[in-house]
């Protein structure tokens, strides 16, 4: 999945509300603190199971998704669950953040974050459980998706401030892993900021995959779809954008090797633009037992021979 790109109105009215929440708290060191947040919001957060069918089934009698009424047939409401991965949700009229307890706890503040962000962009109330005036389409609740994930990273990572950090130092997996722990957020979401928000002048690209070794891919491996996520830089999207998942993911399997854990690689890496120019990247990849997380970070275009 790539990440998708939001137009300067919505990022613009998004970081508004951020700047709102990061001055009523005064501002605060990172990492900020989401119990202050809600209570700044007056929001109320409960955890729940996807696994109790009875309080599930309560929680989302009323919520539509993708247009269906999600109780429409016995087996719906639990499809939803599962494709669309419910793991948290927002409830405008109470004002409550319902999180899946199942889910493991390193992601609870993450999708905190997401659905605070739900709560805070003005124009997400009406839609949240499908209201007839602008029911939910797979498309239109890809955009809300992204632009949730946009406001929950503009507050963890504290608006403008992690970005001028961030561009402080070279880019490299190192700088990142200082950086999630500095603001209290995973490895994982801190590579996705750093490549959307923190290096403007330059094309960066990140990967989140399985092992990219063959040795270590896992049996459900699709070579056709090789990475969970995508993240590209305005700079790369505008500049490389005809370059596909799998293009980028055979890349790094040349380099990496087999570890089970630690640092698997890296290389100079020859990309070719949408212009048919060659430019070097360095890429280099890490696998934390979980997921294999990939930097790559323009440095020149390629001299020509003459």
């Amino acid at each position: 999945m790539r990440n998708v790109a939001l137009g300067p109105r919505t990022v613009s009215d998004i970081d508004d509300q951020v700047g709102k929440i990061l001055r009523g708290l005064g501002n605060p060191e990172p990492p900020i603190d989401l119990r202050m947040v809600r209570e700044l919001l007056k929001l109320d957060r409960q955890f729940y199971s996807s696994t109790d069918d009875g309080f599930v089934r309560e929680v989302f009698s009323r919520m539509k998704v993708a247009g269906l009424q999600v109780l429409q047939r016995p087996t719906l409401l639990r499809e939803a669950i599962q494709k669309l991965s419910l793991k948290a949700l927002y409830l405008p009229d109470s004002k409550r953040i319902l999180i899946d307890a199942d889910v493991p706890q390193l992601k609870h503040r993450w999708n905190e974050a997401h659905e605070i962000g739900h709560s805070i962009i003005p124009w997400h109330e009406g839609m949240m459980f499908g209201d007839d005036a602008a029911t939910l389409t797979p498309h239109f609740h890809e955009a809300m998706e992204a632009e949730a994930n946009f406001a929950a990273g503009r507050l963890l990572f504290m608006a403008d401030r992690f970005g001028e950090e961030a561009m402080a130092s070279e880019p490299s997996l190192a700088l990142i892993r200082g950086l999630s722990a500095q603001y209290g957020n995973t490895i994982t979401s801190t590579l996705w900021r750093f490549v959307e928000q923190a290096e403007a002048q330059r094309p960066m690209i990140a990967l989140v995959t399985g092992h990219p070794h063959r040795s270590r891919r896992k049996p459900d491996f699709d070579a056709m779809n090789p990475c969970r996520y995508c993240i590209q830089s305005p700079l790369f999207r505008a500049n490389f954008g005809r370059l596909t998942d799998g293009d980028l993911f055979g890349i790094v399997a040349g380099y990496s090797g087999p570890q089970r854990a630690g640092r698997l690689g890296e290389a100079e890496v020859r990309l070719v633009n949408d212009d048919g120019q060659r430019h070097l990247f360095n890429f280099e990849t890490f696998f934390n037992g979980y997921e294999a997380l990939t930097l790559g970070v323009w440095q020149k275009p390629e001299p020509v021979a003459h």
